[in-house]
């Protein structure tokens, strides 16, 4: 996919995390996120971050999008891309570079975004360097 991968196909991805956002359930923090993922077989799964009043069950975009996409039966993640409104390019927060480790491998292309539709690609090394695995 690294080779397919162009700027114009960068924003569009950035574009359909932002879409995705749109169904962000945020009323405490009002922090509202997106991601999209695109799997092995190039099916497309979105995500946004989901709270709840009891903080700990909330659940971030990027897990949201993982899971939906494991689900159905995705193993493998070729490209997730995440945004928020944020002054620079979002990262995923700990928990979500953990799991979407999982799902990952040495190709996977993680493009970290904003409204402004400013990017940075990233690899899963760069994102989760020393990453638990078994």
């Amino acid at each position: 996919m690294k080779k397919e991968l162009n700027e114009k196909l960068i924003l569009e991805y950035v574009d359909k995390a932002i879409v995705a956002r749109e169904n962000a359930y945020a009323p405490y923090s009002k922090f509202k996120v997106g991601a999209v993922l695109v799997d092995e077989n190039g099916n497309e799964t979105s995500g946004a971050n989901i709270e709840n009043g009891s903080y700990g069950l909330s659940n971030c975009a990027e897990r949201s999008a993982v899971f939906a996409a494991a689900s159905k039966g995705m193993r493998k993640i070729k490209l997730i891309a995440v945004v928020a409104d944020t002054t620079g390019p979002v990262s995923p927060c700990g928990a979500c570079r953990q799991v979407i480790k999982e799902f990952a491998d040495d190709d996977t292309i993680i493009i970290l975004g904003n409204l402004k539709r400013d990017y940075k690609l990233m690899t899963m090394e760069e994102l989760l360097p020393y990453g638990f695995e078994l």
